[in-house]
């Protein structure tokens, strides 16, 4: 049996023996483990490596109908993100491949993300450091004045397992807490005390902060937009922890530039290999870009390498209800 870890070389991580060993603890030490860093110049070779396996384990390495086509031993694709809109999910299907994102390992650390990112693009860190650093500038008048976060409002889009957990951090250090997602049923709104928010043109109206946990689908690619920030009137702040592609750059720029934007915040751009030297995000008062660091932490590193690898040792082993996500229906197990 071959199990296949492959990455893009920046999303790969550095030891790969807690992995391995998780593995190996479930289907045995006969197990074959290969570790390829992913090139989309190459991907002939990743192919070639696809084509025997019987497991993979990635993040990003996009796995279409071609991919399929060429791994007939392929059981399941393991992804170590909570995203997986790198996977076509029919042609999976089709091919009888489960995909089984790691489904939880970062709520916490990326919810405390977005209060970081909130308390430091409202009080200006980044702008008072250049300041000082930079140019020795002592004077606190330099920056623009924005109201406390006591009196601003917090909307939220993507109210899933991450907003839930920003709405109960940030519930007490601003005067409202608002929500958009037509996915979650009205009584997680009210168990949590935030406002549902049904339509998205409201909450851009109305909120003074707005923080995406979206994950990436076809119907909300772009969703903040030229058309999207032309409704925001409080000249928010915007706060991106989801996904890049949810945030069309060329437009937020332009939001910036004139101040439909007061400020922006990212963990994540439109690719994991961003040009940082020639984006024009970079280099801002106003912006703070991290590298898709949000999940970063001790416990949230041992289960995004723990969970994804017991993810594919139980369908291999058929035990379907031992299974952390299965986000497609497939049979379980080596007859897969």
């Amino acid at each position: 049996m071959k199990v296949l870890i492959c990455d893009y070389p920046e999303s790969m991580m550095p030891d790969h023996s807690l992995e391995v060993e998780t593995l190996r603890m479930g289907l045995g030490d006969d197990l074959k483990v290969v570790v390829h860093p992913y090139d989309d110049s190459e991907r002939g070779e990743f192919l070639e490596l696809l084509s025997d396996a019987d497991a993979l384990l990635t993040a990003f390495v996009p796995m279409d109908e071609e991919a399929f086509a060429h791994a007939p031993n392929l059981k399941v694709v393991a992804i170590n993100a909570t995203g997986y809109d790198n996977v076509d999910l029919e042609a999976a299907t089709r091919h009888g491949v489960g995909v089984c994102p790691v489904g939880e390992y970062c709520t916490w650390d990326v919810s405390e993300s977005a209060i970081a990112y909130m308390f430091a693009l409202n009080k200006h860190l980044r702008f008072y450091t250049r300041q000082i650093e930079d140019e020795h500038v002592w004077d606190f008048a330099a920056a623009p004045e924005y109201p406390r976060m006591q009196d601003q409002t917090l909307g939220i889009v993507g109210f899933g397992k991450i907003g839930k957990c920003t709405a109960r951090k940030a519930s007490g250090l601003v005067k409202r807490v608002i929500a958009y997602d037509p996915y979650v049923a009205d009584e997680e709104f009210e168990r949590l005390g935030v406002e549902r928010v049904t339509d998205r043109d409201e909450l851009f109206a109305s909120a003074d902060i707005i923080v995406s946990h979206m994950c990436l689908t076809d119907s909300n690619r772009f969703f903040f937009n030229a058309e999207a920030f032309s409704k925001m009137r409080r000249s928010p702040i915007l706060i991106n922890l989801g996904r890049g592609l949810a945030v069309d750059e060329g437009a937020l720029v332009k939001a910036l530039d004139d101040g439909t934007i007061r400020a922006f915040g990212a963990d994540v751009l439109y690719d994991e290999t961003p040009d940082l030297a020639n984006h024009p995000l970079v280099g801002r008062d106003n912006v703070i870009i991290t590298p898709h660091s949000a999940f970063y932490s001790t416990a949230s590193m041992r289960d995004v390498q723990v969970i994804p690898c017991q993810n594919i040792v139980h369908f291999i082993n058929g035990e379907r209800d031992q299974l952390f996500k299965l986000v497609n229906d497939v049979p379980v197990g080596m007859g897969a």
